[in-house]
């Protein structure tokens, strides 16, 4: 559906322009938007990298393992039907400590593979199990302790203060968390009830 919305304000546009003799400024503005996106891809790439890499060193130090161990209790409560020793449960330990470092495109791989792990104790159903539905809630509305993203995104554009972001966006996301979770329980308990 978003791709037809996407071609028919496309085209929409294409006609305006055609109408209006203004087919000059939109092939000027899509080859400078390619060269914006390339010149942002750049820059972001190397702030996925520095942090990719920071993730890395945090790993070899046993950072990550210490906080897995710090947050197991919390998903353990979240995910009861997950064995403590499943590796879906590294996957999820790991995608939610990705994610809290705003390294989205990092967590991704590991989510897709927690998901993987899920469907296998889900016997590969084709019906979503309690621990998918909630890790997809959780998941999507992420706690971010860093953007790292945005932050990078802000230095591009040269903002006065690109860090003040942090604030807001850890309120933001632990209520979007929050949120998630108490919508998850409550679906699940409500279907429980009527089953």
């Amino acid at each position: 559906m978003i791709n037809l919305i996407w071609v028919l304000m496309t085209v929409i546009g294409i006609v305006f322009a055609m109408i209006n003799g203004t087919m000059d400024k939109v092939n000027e503005a899509v080859f400078k938007g390619a060269a914006d996106a390339v010149t942002l891809c750049i820059g972001l790439i190397s702030i996925l990298v520095f942090w990719l890499g920071m993730m890395k060193i945090a790993e070899d130090a046993g950072l990550l393992k210490r906080l897995a161990l710090l947050f197991k209790p919390i998903v353990k409560r979240l995910f009861p039907e997950v064995p403590s020793d499943h590796p879906a449960m590294g996957y999820i330990l790991s995608n939610m400590i990705a994610n809290m470092f705003g390294l989205g495109n990092a967590a991704t791989p590991l989510g897709i593979k927690a998901m993987e792990e899920l469907k296998n104790l889900n016997e590969g159903k084709s019906e979503a199990s309690r621990s998918m539905i909630t890790f997809l809630a959780i998941n999507t509305s992420s706690i971010t302790l860093i953007p790292t993203m945005v932050i990078a995104i802000r230095m591009k554009y040269e903002s006065v203060s690109p860090t003040e972001i942090v604030g807001p966006t850890l309120i933001a996301s632990i209520s979007s968390a929050l949120g998630a979770i108490l919508i998850d329980r409550y679906f699940y308990y409500r279907r429980t009830r009527k089953g």
